[in-house]
């Protein structure tokens, strides 16, 4: 026969049985990541970086993206359905700089820390920014171009957006670059192609019909450079050097056949590990820098074999 005080214990032992595993799932830091697309490799290997810390350091990551980088909406309210999820840090890549600083407030003030990566936020919520110094790479990458056309020539750009702080950085980087150093290089058109390489492809044939005798094609991504590389072989250009941003299957086939001249690859693993890490680190309440610098690299046929380099391709 149970006494009261044997009662009153089971029941006690029971309770805590039913609210114990409730309070572990209370204690769960999760991470959601709100990138800029889903559909290019860029993306995916982002991804495969989040998903190596979230192992590493035992955290629950999501990681989701619109359709097209064109879908500011979409992402948009994928941020406010992330958000509603209450999670410890957030992750954000924005397609428009300035929209998504409304609920970017509000994650602030709910006391949400948001990281950046990618693409930066025109505002001081973010607590870093995990990115490629996109501006010295389109510099490199405008530097390259000039020394395969001898120092002159007539160049254009075929760029993702300009509504990114990606799109933005990548192009003024290749501009600025071009007229401070090569002033007998001539940037006779910037147009762009959203990101998207049907799009490009049209961008790019557009450009190469109103200038013929055209050197050379800037990609500021990688559907931007794979749009130039489809036009050069619908149209059977010749003798135009491009030089592309990222790095697919489709850009490295490209570099070894001899059709793309080179590119700048990021380090799309670095950039996932690194925004995990640091939104981990801002939910515990640690210092962090205000940029985090993941790298770049330039790669060609002389060097797309080396192991720094073959590390950092996502093809």
């Amino acid at each position: 026969m149970l006494t009261r005080r044997t009662l009153l214990g089971v029941i006690g032992a029971i309770t805590l049985s039913v609210t114990a595993p409730a309070a572990m799932a209370q204690e769960e830091i999760y991470i959601p990541l709100i990138s800029k697309g889903f559909q290019h490799q860029f993306w995916q290997a982002v991804k495969l970086g989040a998903d190596q810390a979230a192992a590493e350091f035992d955290v629950r990551v999501t990681f989701e993206g619109p359709d097209s980088e064109t879908m500011v909406d979409r992402q948009i309210d994928m941020l406010a359905a992330a958000l509603a999820n209450k999670p410890s840090a957030i992750g954000f890549a924005a397609l428009d700089s300035q929209a998504a600083i409304p609920l970017l407030r509000k994650a602030a003030e709910a006391g949400i820390s948001v990281v950046a990566f990618d693409s930066g936020v025109e505002s001081d919520i973010p607590v870093t920014t995990a990115t490629t110094d996109n501006v010295a790479a389109a510099a490199l990458a405008a530097d390259k171009m000039a020394e395969f056309i001898g120092g002159a020539g007539k160049v254009a750009v075929v760029a993702h957006d300009q509504t990114s702080r990606t799109g933005i950085d990548r192009r003024d980087g290749f501009l600025n670059r071009i007229a401070e150093a090569y002033p007998d290089v001539e940037v006779v058109s910037v147009q762009y192609g959203q990101g998207d390489q049907l799009q490009s492809t049209e961008v790019a044939k557009a450009i190469l019909i109103a200038n013929p005798g055209l050197s050379g094609m800037f990609g500021t991504n990688e559907g931007s450079a794979i749009g130039i590389v489809n036009a050069v072989r619908e149209m059977s250009a010749t003798d135009l050097v491009i030089i592309g941003y990222d790095s697919g299957k489709a850009q490295t086939n490209a570099i070894r056949e001899g059709v793309m001249a080179g590119a700048i690859t990021q380090n799309p693993v670095g950039i996932g590990y690194e925004t995990v890490k640091a939104a981990l680190s801002a939910y515990r309440g640690e210092k962090l820098p205000e940029i985090i610098d993941t790298g770049f690299y330039y790669y060609d046929a002389s060097n797309i074999d080396e192991p720094k380099i073959a590390a950092v391709l996502y093809d």
